[in-house]
């Protein structure tokens, strides 16, 4: 999401600060309202060629739940206060063993997963700040925050984005008790932390954070233009309280995109930073996106990240907004987040090539390597004009030999599509519900849908924790791999 509240600057309290825990060891999934039954659910309309029936007319009922007959709707978590306000909107997903770490603007919560059809909460986590995008490295949990706070503790208030001493960037926990989670660091970063993304560093001893960030303003002053940049955090992992800011390096030396004015949908968003960036550290490459641009970087060397190619897109791009490489390296998939996941942005009206996902070979060796643009994909079921809609986070199904992508729409629900002929991308499956009742704020939906171990985890701005299963064989070898950790901004060589 590209809505923000603004922010910032100096202390960095970095303390064993106190949170408050609310322990749910009792708490047991919700059984999915779900009119269909399982056998006979109605199918996607669109990939009539896939379909194994005929798609309903029109979009759900407010609420309602439908579903492509190859996806099963196996649990949901409801959010529990102060969880469920109506600005407390779920966020990003990280994994460990067994446990899915939920972000929200009101914090964090965590979930044992090891029966998916039944998940238990742990543990809730109270620390506002949006967006509190999560990640994971053993014991250690990264917590984005990117609103301007008085300080850096789970008690802070929200402060204007002029103030000089407020306080926005990164939070690290101690999650060895999952019961229990232990507030033991910050790093305050230029521009706040909209998103990060773990890196493995070449020193065993400590991991990086590439922390993304952008919109400066000649009154902010800890966020002032040019933002052309990235901050790289180094965490030593048996001194977390360590943590400190590296690396700045420079990613736009030339300036970015300067945008396009212009109403929805017909405008560019200028860059001044990026929004997200994904890493395969095994392929020494990153893929950022970055506002007006799209990157191919070389991370070889972890601190000096080089750009390598960089693609414009300004027919069609809207806002450049996160990034996903297949298994062999040789594709990309880069979204647009036409409306800021605000808008409803899935209409025929909008068309299927605005607030879509882009396809991009990979072409050329080494520094001569080069994105070559092949196609759009889309959802194209009938959508609401009230319901916000547009593409957002997603993850790999982890197919040997294909490429298939499962992604968050907001209220479009969650669609899995194959790119392996990256010309011709098609949906297999979908998830979605009805959009939401009409005395409710109109923005919810899947944010992050996540492919790990065997099911598919979808948190929902409003409905909380939602749990998927996919029967289709072209899905089924991925339930072979296990991953002991999964964090979809890095990505694992299977």
């Amino acid at each position: 999401m590209t809505e923000r509240t603004r922010r910032r600057t100096p202390t960095a309290v970095c303390a064993a600060l106190t949170v408050t825990v609310l322990l749910g060891g009792s708490a047991a999934a919700a059984p999915p309202t779900d009119p269909y039954p399982a056998d006979d659910p109605p199918t996607s309309a669109s990939t009539p060629a896939d379909a194994a029936g005929t798609p309903p007319d029109g979009v759900p009922l407010p609420d309602e739940i439908r579903h492509s007959r190859n996806v099963r709707h196996v649990a949901n978590m409801p959010p529990r206060p102060p969880f469920d306000a109506p600005l407390a909107f779920g966020t990003d997903i990280a994994f460990t063993g067994q446990h899915a770490i939920v972000g929200n603007y009101e914090g964090f919560t965590i979930y044992d997963i090891s029966r998916p059809s039944a998940p238990r909460l742990v543990s809730q986590v109270h620390c506002p700040g949006s967006q509190n995008d999560v990640s994971v490295s053993g014991n250690l949990l990264f917590l984005s925050t990117d609103t301007s706070r008085s300080d850096d503790s789970c008690a802070s208030a929200a402060l204007p984005a002029t103030e000089p001493n407020a306080w926005e960037g990164i939070k690290i926990f101690d999650i060895g008790d999952k019961a229990a989670p232990r507030y033991v660091a910050s790093v305050e970063t230029d521009c706040g932390s909209h998103t990060h993304t773990l890196v493995p560093d070449r020193r065993r001893d400590s991991v990086l954070l590439y922390v993304s960030s952008y919109g400066p303003d000649a009154g902010y002053p800890d966020c002032r233009p040019p933002h052309d940049r990235i901050s790289i955090v180094r965490v030593p992992l048996r001194n977390p309280s360590k943590a400190a800011v590296v690396a700045e390096p420079v990613l736009f030396p030339l300036g970015g995109n300067p945008g396009r004015p212009g109403e929805f949908p017909d405008y560019v968003v200028p860059t001044s930073g990026c929004h997200d960036i994904t890493v395969y550290p095994e392929r020494d490459l990153a893929a950022a996106a970055c506002m007006g641009d799209g990157l191919l970087l070389d991370i070889s060397d972890r601190l000096r990240p080089r750009v390598i190619d960089q693609v414009r897109d300004d027919e069609h791009f809207s806002f450049w907004h996160s990034a996903t490489f297949n298994q062999a390296a040789t594709k990309v998939v880069f979204v647009d987040e036409l409306g800021g996941g605000m808008a409803p942005a899935c209409t025929p009206e909008i068309g299927p090539e605005h607030g879509a996902s882009a396809v991009y070979d990979i072409v050329g060796r080494g520094s001569h390597r080069r994105l070559v643009k092949r196609a759009y994909f889309k959802i194209d079921r009938p959508q609401d004009p009230t319901e916000n809609c547009v593409a957002h986070n997603g993850s790999l199904i982890p197919v040997p030999g294909r490429d298939i992508l499962v992604q968050a729409y907001y209220q479009g629900g969650v669609v899995i599509w194959d790119f392996t002929d990256s010309r011709r991308p098609r949906e297999i499956g979908y998830f979605e519900r009805g959009p939401l009742p009409p005395d409710q704020i109109p923005a919810g939906g899947s944010w992050s849908a996540y492919y790990y171990n065997g099911h598919i985890y979808s948190s929902d701005l409003r409905k909380g924790l939602d749990v998927l299963a996919v029967d289709d064989p072209r899905t089924a070898p991925a339930r072979w791999i296990r991953l002991p950790e999964f964090n979809a901004q890095t990505q694992p060589s299977h």
